[in-house]
């Protein structure tokens, strides 16, 4: 009896993606890898919060959304900067410095942090 082999398009379909991930992990500078891994958290998060939301309760609706919006405004200042500091743009970004970049990131989280707390009331 012969063993049943797997569609090639599996194998294929698994093969690209290990070679999609080894070469991300090998390509892409540490602090751009520990960036995303905040940016997979930060969505990660935002959508237990809506399935909770929606599934359980929104009773302190204010609630959900100071904090469903702070993780998306987190996530969109997160992902700006990352393209800031990315190498592969610095042509695009060759006025900003990392440094800049990153006071930016943090200035612009006070001022998103201080409204959601504000809209907690």
């Amino acid at each position: 009896m012969t063993p049943k082999s797997k569609p090639a398009s599996t194998s294929t379909l698994g093969v690209a993606l290990s070679q999609l991930q080894k070469s991300y992990v090998e390509s892409t500078p540490s602090s751009l890898l520990l960036i995303d891994s905040v940016l997979l958290f930060l969505i990660f998060s935002a959508v237990i919060q809506l399935l909770y939301c929606v599934l359980i309760t929104s009773f302190p609706f204010n609630a959900f959304l100071g904090s469903f919006s702070l993780h998306i405004g987190q996530f969109v200042l997160l992902a700006s900067l990352r393209s800031q500091v990315n190498p592969l743009n610095h042509g695009q970004f060759e006025f900003v410095s990392p440094e800049r970049a990153f006071a930016d990131f943090v200035f612009g989280s006070l001022v998103l942090h201080f409204f959601a707390f504000n809209f907690l009331g």
